[in-house]
């Protein structure tokens, strides 16, 4: 199996939603997106880890950062596992293997996404040093853009890469945390019993559901003005589960369910 449709099995485990607008993306985009989600997850899987100390947490984020800082034409996949072997035994496979993820990316886009994974490894450090403390709507901002805002600027730089397609980038910006806060309301229960809560102090579900709709509004002017082609298919599909999910958490189910997915994805794609 080539690394590629490795790459494309790990994706499909990992996250079904995401998988099927990415498989569908043209050869060239498919492997930039690809290696570029799958090293954001990987270093997702380390901050969201229930059962790893955040001190670790901190040292493994760090030490994903500085491989990545090391540069695509001086690394190996060898050297990038070999940053986190002493954590192997603790972290999971789509995280040990963010070396084979970040090799993935095509040469003349690798050192965007390695800058901005690394970057988002320190971010995710930080959180993690912090314990996610997010007192204002101010630290809510930056934790959002840390961890999806981020993400939303580099899907922007790989469709501009890719085709030249001109994007606004403050509705990228909200595009990715309008996706960050319905992902902040579909687990606020289990963080709190984590022990770990993302709404600013005195905000209640109706203020993080505001939030959310006002990013969510960014996130739709955001994927109108993009052309037909890959970026606009891409971006429909996570936006319209999104609102979806909003709708439910609103009546108060927990989340979508696998046959809503799939349907909705079948409108989308229609």
């Amino acid at each position: 199996m080539n690394l590629q449709k490795d790459a494309l099995k790990t994706l499909k485990e990992t996250s079904r939603t995401f998988y099927i607008p990415i498989s569908r993306l043209p050869k060239g985009l498919q492997e930039a997106v690809t290696s570029a989600y799958l090293c954001m997850r990987a270093i997702d899987e380390i901050e969201d880890h229930p059962n790893i100390d955040s001190g670790i947490k901190v040292q493994i984020l760090k030490n994903m950062s500085l491989a990545l800082q090391s540069g695509h034409e001086n690394s190996t996949i060898e050297d990038m596992a070999n940053t986190v072997k002493n954590y192997q035994h603790l972290i999971p496979e789509v995280s040990y293997r963010f070396g084979e993820w970040a090799l993935l990316a095509p040469l003349s886009i690798a050192p965007r996404i390695w800058d901005a994974t690394a970057a988002m490894a320190d971010r995710m450090a930080y959180w993690a040093d912090n314990n996610w403390r997010i007192k204002t709507k101010s630290h809510l901002d930056q934790y959002t853009f840390s961890v999806a805002g981020a993400v939303g600027l580099l899907l922007s730089d790989l469709w501009g890469w890719y085709d030249n397609t001109q994007t606004n980038r403050e509705q990228a910006i909200g595009f990715g945390r309008g996706l960050q806060a319905v992902n902040i309301l579909r687990n606020h229960q289990e963080d709190k019993i984590r022990g770990v809560s993302f709404f600013p102090e005195g905000w209640q579900l109706e203020d993080m559901h505001k939030y959310a709709r006002y990013n969510l509004s960014l996130a739709d002017s955001y994927t109108k003005s993009l052309p037909k082609g890959p970026a606009l298919q891409f971006c429909q599909i996570p936006l319209t589960l999104a609102h979806a999910t909003l709708e439910v958490l609103i009546l108060g189910k927990p989340k979508l369910t696998r046959t809503d997915v799939m349907a909705l994805v079948s409108q989308v794609c229609s």
